[in-house]
């Protein structure tokens, strides 16, 4: 499989995130990529007004995902991303979804929300109460995080054992101290303790630290942007994942059972 990592600065107004999102569209499935992975909250975003994200809400059928699934309709391309929809009440969902060929394949509900570092996404956001599908993408499956996910390593166990070869975590992670640090490590050993790929595609621009990158089933990253607005590019091999599972069992291994949605 080939991935490409589409990483940009979220802007307040839903047209021109579509935009951006439409030429990264273009531009993964010319180079050949059979996933495309978006960041986190693309709807729209203003640090500056936090509930925009509610404000800015649309259904999953409404003129955002309209525009992209009609362009997706014409390209051999999977695209991964998470919008914020509608939910009961004032608040709204953080809504993972993947496009394929015009219409919406999977949708996932983000569990874990980011209650932390004196940020609180629960007063717009309602989580998430089913375990995320797989997507099968070029003859592999891929498990569905979003961002603060990637702190329990329940989620992603759980993917794994129902049978993920990649993990992607669409992801807005907020600049702090050693919060770099965070992402890298914490990306890596959801990768080397499941013995599977993970993409963790990242926001950047003023608030988020960007630096997407994809990390293979022994803990290597193979690919990674920096700071800035950037389209990243991995093969991702099967072969790859069976010779770690091989050497690291830790799968066969395991004396704990398939961990459950509590």
């Amino acid at each position: 499989m080939k991935i490409a990592m589409g990483q940009f600065a979220v802007r307040p107004v839903w047209e021109d995130n579509a935009r951006v999102c439409l030429d990264l569209m273009r531009r993964a499935a010319e180079a050949g990529a059979d996933l495309l992975v978006l960041p986190e909250g693309i709807l729209a975003r203003d640090i500056a007004d936090p509930d925009l994200v509610r404000r800015a809400a649309q259904p999953l059928d409404g003129p955002f995902l309209s525009q992209l699934q009609a362009l997706s309709r014409g390209l051999d391309l999977t695209v991964i991303m998470t919008v914020h929809t509608p939910a009961a009440g004032e608040r709204v969902w953080n809504t993972q979804v993947a496009l394929r060929r015009g219409e919406i394949v999977a949708q996932y509900r983000k569990l874990h929300l980011y209650d932390a570092f004196s940020m609180q996404e629960s007063v717009n956001v309602v989580p998430g109460d089913e375990v995320p599908p797989l997507v099968p993408v070029a003859g592999m499956r891929v498990g569905m995080m979003t961002c603060y996910d990637l702190r329990f390593p329940e989620l992603a166990r759980r993917l794994a054992l129902d049978g993920a070869d990649v993990l992607v975590v669409p992801s807005a992670w907020v600049k702090g101290p050693l919060k770099e640090a965070h992402w890298s490590v914490l990306s890596t050993a959801r990768a080397l303790e499941n013995t599977c790929y993970v993409a963790a595609v990242g926001e950047c621009g003023p608030r988020n630290i960007g630096a997407s990158l994809v990390v293979d089933p022994l803990g290597v990253a193979i690919a990674q942007a920096g700071e800035q607005e950037a389209l990243v590019f991995a093969d991702l091999d099967p072969a790859r994942i069976a010779h770690a599972r091989d050497v690291l069992p830790v799968l066969k291994n395991r004396r704990f059972a398939r961990p459950e949605l509590a």
